[in-house]
């Protein structure tokens, strides 16, 4: 059981660093061709943040873990939203003013329920797959379009001054952007086997596993990033982080496990974890978008997601 627990916890540590390495010279890359920096922000950094996500997933639909890649992903998702953006909102509140990062709420709940629709049978088909493969290519799209013509745009003018703070020098961001690509790769796998051994050692299914110490530790990078912004003023990018991770891990994260194998999807995902997470998000609309006209996750409300987040994880160790 010992060496299971240090590849977990070694894995997540080069995952998280790798993960960070990869976006920052992604970025980096990015702006030595000129990409506009609201682009760079909804793809390279709003996505970017979710590979662990995808390299977790991928290696575990590939050795047949089903369990570990459906949860990893839907896991991820109720961490980023209950557990991150709750923590970050009750240290620096987020208040949200790009029109892209609003849109992105209700195209997020619209997704889940298409999502929650192909899953209802109880399967996750090589077809299913696709189809949420192909969304994410139509939204792959309106990103591009949204960020050429956005270019005044707060969330691009938060993305703007974030890169500042990074590496600037284009050989030495190629060169991380390949580093953090091979470390996530040997990261993943090595996060991968040790979860399933801890989960076999201590019988728990590795959905179970996935949803609570795999999510949350492949959810780290957008933590870092997210609370990093929202402490410099940057609160577009940090929510957009967010957005941007579970729009990520809902299609292609899920989309690329069914491709590679698809699988039976286990009665609890949709009951539990699925209404969990659209509860979480439908709130997120609700802050977004009320009646007041502002646009603020302030710390009352942060305290109220972390604590569903607590309520969430006590209901999954309840049902050990």
């Amino acid at each position: 059981m010992l060496l299971p627990l240090l590849a977990v916890v070694g894995g997540l540590m080069l995952l998280i660093w790798s993960a960070g390495r990869f976006v920052e010279g992604a970025a980096a890359v990015a702006s030595h061709y000129s990409i506009p920096p609201l682009l760079i922000g909804m793809i390279i950094i709003g996505f970017g943040t979710s590979a662990p996500e995808m390299m977790v997933s991928a290696f575990a639909a590939s050795e047949g873990n089903s369990g570990l890649a459906l949860g990893n992903a839907y896991g991820s998702n109720i961490a980023n939203i209950g557990l991150i953006l709750g923590v970050t909102a009750m240290i620096c509140p987020i208040a949200a003013q790009s029109i892209v990062v609003k849109k992105g709420v209700p195209i997020l709940i619209g997704i889940m329920g298409l999502s929650a629709l192909l899953l209802a049978d109880g399967q996750l088909s090589y077809i299913d797959a696709l189809i949420l493969l192909s969304v994410f290519a139509v939204l792959m799209g309106w990103s591009i379009y949204e960020g050429m013509r956005k270019r005044d745009d707060p969330l691009g003018h938060d993305v703007q001054e974030a890169l500042h703070d990074h590496c600037k020098q284009f050989t030495k961001a190629l060169v991380w952007v390949v580093v953090g690509l091979v470390l996530l790769i040997v990261s993943s796998r090595l996060l991968v086997w040790g979860a399933v051994e801890i989960a076999s050692g201590l019988g728990v299914s590795d959905l179970v596993i996935g949803l609570t110490i795999v999510a949350v530790g492949t959810s780290l990078p957008e933590f870092a990033a997210s609370l990093s912004a929202a402490r410099k003023g940057q609160s577009d990018l940090a929510l957009g982080n967010i957005l941007g991770s579970n729009l990520f891990n809902t299609l292609a994260v899920v989309g690329i496990a069914g491709v590679i194998s698809p699988t039976s999807v286990p009665p609890e995902i949709l009951h539990r974890d699925m209404a969990v997470l659209g509860l979480l998000t439908v709130g997120l609309l609700v802050v977004c978008f009320n009646v007041k006209g502002t646009s603020i996750i302030n710390r009352y409300e942060g305290t109220l997601l972390l604590v569903s987040y607590v309520g969430y994880t006590a209901w999954l160790v309840s049902g050990l």
